[in-house]
Formats: structure tokens, C-alpha cells, sequence
């Protein structure tokens, strides 16, 4: 074969990956053009479970009111990343059957945006205080990353307890399902010093890679008054952006293809 025909036949062939994968791009964009684009779809899961006393409530509540309040989570984190916003549901959980959703999917773009998710929390009345399945509570939240109007470069569910499984689906189960699904991390905060509970979360619900390529990682407050300052910190570190490298070069243009892949199969996931 002539020097000049491999050449020949080495442009045939990038041609038609440089189509493939704009064409992949094509029907990826076309796919999300009706959702709005976040950096990141974030389920916040709160255990409002019978050992959550009412002045626990409060103060649990309270901590996600301030850190959402403060201008400094939209100024600082949520405005840096690539879209510059994000999308946040909030859901009460307790046992097998009782899993609210009481805000929907809510976008946050500007510190305005941010401060008016903070008041719906502080309205929202509790409506369980039953027995403990997280298990139920991941199962319940997984779907609804699939069934929204965003679509997030980055999807993270974020339970927060104080204690360990005594109902439910089986939640080392969900937390896999969750993960297989296409939910990118699962994030645990725990209150208190329950025996064994650290273990339980760590073992059972926490998994997945965070934006940042670290695991997916356990906070602990040491009590519900200590609560406020655990969450402010998990919020950022979750929303904390990263920076996406631009496509440079044939490969970049094909990588970005598979990402569209990846990002339409993901949104066509089934509830589970």
C-alpha cells in the first residue's frame, strides 16, 4: 500500500469519528435541550424519626436555614461552578412508608434563589416520627433524579440521621441500586454518638466519587447544636466546583461524545 493511500484512508477514518462523535453530541443536546443545565442535582435526606426530638427538630432544621440563607453558599460556591447554579430537593424520612418530598426540585441561581429555598425549609412542618429505614428513604429519593426538569453534571444524594436501619428496604441494597442507577455519590452526616452508627453509614450508605475524584465521605456532629456547622461545611464541600477542561483536540471532541452518552443514559434510567 502507497504512502499516499494510508494517508488517504488514516483522514477517511478521523473523519468519520469526528462525525460519530458530533453526531453523538448532536443527539445529546437535542435530548437535554428542554431540561436546565446545573452543575449539580443535590437530594438533601433528613431523618425526622421518632429519636429526633422536637427541639432536635429545630435545631437540625435550622442548620439547613442558615447555611442556605448565608449569601456566602451562592457568592462562593454555587456561583463558581460552570453554570453557576444548581438544582436542590429537600425530603423528610422516616420509616419503610414514610418518605415527603416536601420541596420539590428547586433551582438555585442566585443568592435570592438560595435565601427563598432557606424560608420553604423553615415552613415545612415534619410529618413523620416513626421508625428508622434509610434504605426506604434512598430508594424513595433515587428515581427523582430521572424524573425532573434539570439535568445535572453531577448528581448527589446527602442523608443526615441519627441512627442506624430498624426498618425498611435494605439499605446497603438501595445505596448500590442508588449508585448503579447513576447517582454519582452518596454523602452521610450523622448526629451524635450512637455505638456503631459511624460504622453503619460508612458501610451501608456512603459511596460513590465526589467532584473532586475523593470517595464519597461521612460528617459527624457531635450533637444537634454542633448540627448547623456540619451541614454548612458538607454543602460546600458537595457544591464545591472543579474545572472542566476544554476540548483540545479530536480525542476532547470524542470524549465529549461519550460524556453525552453517559449523561442521556443516565437520564433515562427507570425508577428503581
Amino acid at each position: 500500500m502507497s504512502a499516499n493511500m494510508k494517508i488517504s484512508n488514516l483522514f477517511r477514518g478521523t473523519l468519520v469519528a469526528v462525525t460519530c462523535g458530533l453526531s453523538v453530541v448532536a443527539i445529546s443536546t437535542s435530548a437535554s435541550a428542554a431540561q436546565t443545565l446545573v452543575d449539580l442535582e443535590l437530594s438533601l435526606l433528613t431523618d425526622v424519626s421518632g429519636s429526633v426530638v422536637l427541639s432536635e427538630f429545630n435545631l437540625l432544621k435550622q442548620g439547613y436555614v442558615n447555611a442556605f440563607a448565608n449569601p456566602d453558599l451562592f457568592n462562593n460556591f454555587i456561583s463558581k461552578g460552570q453554570y453557576g447554579k444548581i438544582a436542590v430537593n429537600y425530603i423528610y424520612w422516616s420509616g419503610a412508608s414514610e418518605q415527603q418530598e416536601t420541596i420539590g426540585w428547586t433551582l438555585i441561581d442566585s443568592v435570592a434563589a438560595s435565601q427563598n429555598f432557606a424560608n420553604l425549609i423553615n415552613t415545612a412542618a415534619r410529618p413523620f416520627s416513626g421508625l428508622t429505614a434509610p434504605g426506604s428513604a434512598i430508594n424513595f429519593a433515587t428515581p427523582k433524579f430521572f424524573n425532573n426538569a434539570f439535568d445535572g453534571t453531577r448528581q448527589v444524594i446527602d442523608v443526615a440521621g441519627d441512627g442506624a436501619q430498624n426498618a425498611g428496604a435494605n439499605t446497603l441494597a438501595a445505596r448500590n441500586a442508588a449508585l448503579a442507577a447513576g447517582v454519582d455519590a452518596i454523602n452521610g452526616i450523622i448526629i451524635g454518638g450512637e455505638s456503631g452508627l459511624a460504622n453503619f453509614y460508612q458501610n451501608n450508605i456512603v459511596g460513590g466519587i465526589n467532584a473532586d475524584g475523593s470517595p464519597a465521605f461521612l460528617k459527624t456532629a457531635t450533637n444537634f447544636q454542633t448540627f448547623g456547622e456540619a451541614i454548612d461545611q458538607k454543602l460546600k464541600a458537595e457544591i464545591k466546583p472543579t474545572t472542566v477542561p476544554e476540548p483540545a483536540s479530536l480525542i476532547g471532541i470524542l470524549g465529549l461524545g461519550a460524556f453525552g452518552v453517559t449523561s442521556l443514559r443516565k437520564r433515562k434510567q427507570t425508577a428503581i
